[in-house]
């Protein structure tokens, strides 16, 4: 009726929207009757007397299931599931962004599970692509096939979980409601990630939350070593070859044996040595002159 190139006999000609008040459908016969409210048409227009009127009102569960299948929440919820995996990656064992991500997906895919738009096996495409991706970051190194494959199947298991469908078979689905379907769950991983990338920086790099992990270094020029300090501190003083050093080998210094290298080659066993330097763990020793 809203199509201006239809031409319809008597009523409208091309060219023009076709529109009706009631009674001209009821003259051209488009509807059967006209009724001011439900009673009037149980009662004059189909017969029956005596009727009882049942309202639906949706219970918690209901409204429950409804707030969870909004395409916002939905958007969130994998944005959750995205940033949960993406924290998790960064800190070692199996902890809280773990139970995060598990909990969106839960909540994600059981609502729509229960409504019969989810299937078994498009939950188990985007399992298998969580799996591809752990066994790329995790297994294999670099990001290649395994990566890419489990992304794809991720974003087909969540899209095709929000369509009903009931296999690859798209025929009956509404195309718009297909492409809304694709855009939220890959806009949502999208900004799932860039989103987990950038509180990353903020909160653990000068954020709040830098204190929560040992994030300074000690570096040899401020004083740190890391090996044992009675080794640095043997530097400048004097001992014997306790064998010959060709160029390493041991030296005897105030009655304690170190492993030491000669700046000069080879040191006879017995001589007397002097600790020239210390580098890379190792004393470098000399030979001393003797007076």
């Amino acid at each position: 009726m809203v199509d201006a190139s239809l031409y319809v006999e008597g009523i409208s000609d091309t060219g023009k929207v076709l529109t009706f008040t009631a009674n001209e459908a009821m003259l051209h016969n488009y509807c059967e009757g006209l009724a001011e409210d439900v009673a009037e048409i149980i009662e004059e227009h189909l017969g029956y007397q005596e009727y009882r009127v049942v309202t639906f009102k949706p219970n918690a569960g209901i409204n429950m299931k409804g707030f969870l299948m909004n395409p916002i929440f939905q958007g969130i919820l994998i944005m959750l599931i995205i940033g949960g995996l993406y924290f998790e990656l960064q800190s070692p064992g199996i902890g809280f962004p773990l139970a995060i991500a598990v909990l969106a997906a839960i909540l994600y895919l059981a609502p729509l599970y229960v409504d019969g738009l989810a299937q078994n096996w498009e939950i188990i495409l985007a399992v298998v692509g969580l799996i591809l991706v752990a066994i790329e970051v995790f297994v294999i190194p670099g990001f290649g096939v395994a990566g890419i494959s489990g992304i794809i199947l991720v974003i087909v298991g969540l899209s095709l979980s929000m369509v009903d469908n009931f296999s690859f078979d798209l025929k009956d689905v509404d195309f718009s409601n297909l492409v809304t379907a694709f855009a939220t769950v890959t806009i949502s991983m999208l900004l799932g990630l860039g989103a987990s990338i950038f509180l990353t920086a903020r909160l653990w790099g000068k954020g709040p939350f830098d204190k929560l992990a040992l994030t300074s270094e000690q570096t040899l020029t401020e004083g740190f070593v890391g090996v044992p300090p009675e080794t640095v501190l043997q530097v400048g003083k004097q001992g014997k070859a306790q064998t010959v050093l060709r160029p390493s080998g041991k030296v005897l210094i105030e009655n304690k044996l170190f492993d030491a290298v000669s700046t000069e080659g080879f040191i006879e066993k017995g001589a007397s040595i002097e600790v020239l330097k210390y580098e890379t763990g190792q004393l470098y020793v000399g030979k001393q002159e003797e007076e």
